[in-house]
């Protein structure tokens, strides 16, 4: 355990609840069961402890024990589906994708931006859609992804670089990954005269996306964006502007008509 994580401990004024949201964030990190030992480890306390906060975990279901350890329970994706459909434009999103010529065939999802990331809410996959994208819930580096870049593209670029420059260096997903902030502040600004932004094979092998952003229903709510991903050798010019274009349409059917942007 670091001094910073020591320090955080010490000033947390409710410490059996701060140790269980970082018992949680190990499962989530982890994506995988982890043993109690694995967990104690990644906590920094002792097995026993640990122990009994996995049973508290447990008996609200935050948690589930398994014969290799432990893993996330059934609740936490409860509280996942609650927290996007809180948001008025995730409600509708389904219906909208369905009602679009080029989207009801496609794999759509919606993200928002968490720090420096591109978190996942919701996913709408259409008929001739392949099993692909990212689950729910997971999250891309904001400067790789089409949706993060749509993120991205309302903010200054002085915002941007402050936000991309401030932690790690870009990680490198990819062969065709952007690990320059320069270069990707200018495929943001390139976005944005587009109107979508274009992640071509930068988070994932074998699939470029296409996004656009999302501006939130009411005051409060946060900024979202709208990303198709689709297969390299059919991601042509002509379908990325197609797609392009119906992710814009889909936008402007999900944004309120009385915010105070929409009207500028």
């Amino acid at each position: 355990m670091s001094d910073d994580d020591v320090s955080e401990i010490a000033r947390d004024p409710a410490p059996a609840v701060g140790r269980s949201i970082r018992l949680l964030g190990l499962l989530a990190e982890a994506g995988r069961t982890l043993t109690l030992t694995e967990l104690a480890a990644g906590m920094g306390l002792a097995k026993s402890s640990t122990a009994n906060i996995c049973l508290s975990l447990e008996a609200a279901r935050m948690i589930e024990r398994v014969p290799l350890g432990y893993r996330l329970g059934i609740r936490t994706a409860e509280l996942g589906g609650a927290f996007a459909a809180q948001f008025n434009q995730v409600r509708e999103f389904y219906a909208v994708c369905e009602s679009s010529p080029v989207l009801a065939a496609e794999l759509v999802q919606v993200a928002v931006l968490d720090d420096a990331d591109a978190l996942y809410l919701a996913r709408y996959e259409g008929s001739r859609s392949i099993r692909m994208g990212t689950p729910l819930g997971s999250r891309l580096p904001a400067a790789l992804s089409a949706t993060g870049r749509a993120l991205l593209m309302t903010r200054t670029d002085d915002d941007v670089r402050a936000l991309l420059t401030r932690g790690r260096p870009l990680p490198k997903l990819t062969d065709h990954s952007t690990l320059d902030v320069d270069a990707v502040i200018a495929k943001i600004a390139a976005s944005r005269e587009r109107g979508w932004s274009v992640d071509e094979e930068e988070s994932f092998r074998g699939i470029v996306g296409v996004a656009v952003p999302l501006e939130g229903w009411a005051p409060g709510d946060p900024q979202l964006a709208l990303g198709v991903g689709l297969p390299v050798a059919d991601a042509t010019p002509e379908r990325i502007a197609r797609v392009g274009a119906a992710l814009r349409e889909a936008a402007a059917a999900l944004t309120n008509p009385f915010s105070a942007s929409r009207g500028r």
